[in-house]
C-alpha cells in the first residue's frame, strides 16, 4: 500500500534549512517518493501550528522508513536539526 510521509515544520534559520530541503529533496525522489504539497495555503483546526506542511508519496511504509534513514536523508536531516521545529510521522493510505 502506498504511504505519505507528512512533516509539520517551524522553521527557526531559514539557510540552514534551504540545505536541508535541497538534500532532503534528492534522497526522497531517491526513493520513489513524489511530493503532493510543500509549503502552500492551509488552515489549522487543531493542535501545535506549524507554517510549513510537507507530504510526500511513497510506494510503501518501508520504502517511505528507508528513505528516512538513509545515509543522503541523514546527512540532510543534520541541517535542519537546530533550524527547526518539527513533527513527522508516515502513514499507509488505503488506495
Amino acid at each position: 500500500m502506498p504511504a505519505l510521509w507528512i512533516a509539520h515544520v517551524t522553521v527557526t534559520d531559514e539557510d540552514a534549512y534551504k540545505k536541508y530541503a535541497a538534500g532532503a529533496t534528492v534522497a526522497i525522489a531517491d526513493h520513489g517518493g513524489t511530493f503532493i504539497a510543500r509549503g502552500g495555503r492551509y488552515v489549522q483546526l487543531e493542535g501545535t501550528d506549524r507554517p510549513r506542511n510537507v507530504v510526500a508519496r511513497f510506494p510503501d511504509v518501508e520504502t517511505a522508513e528507508r528513505c528516512y534513514h538513509s545515509d543522503a536523508y541523514q546527512a540532510a536531516l543534520a541541517y535542519a536539526r537546530g533550524a527547526s521545529e518539527r513533527e513527522l510521522l508516515i502513514v499507509e493510505t488505503t488506495e
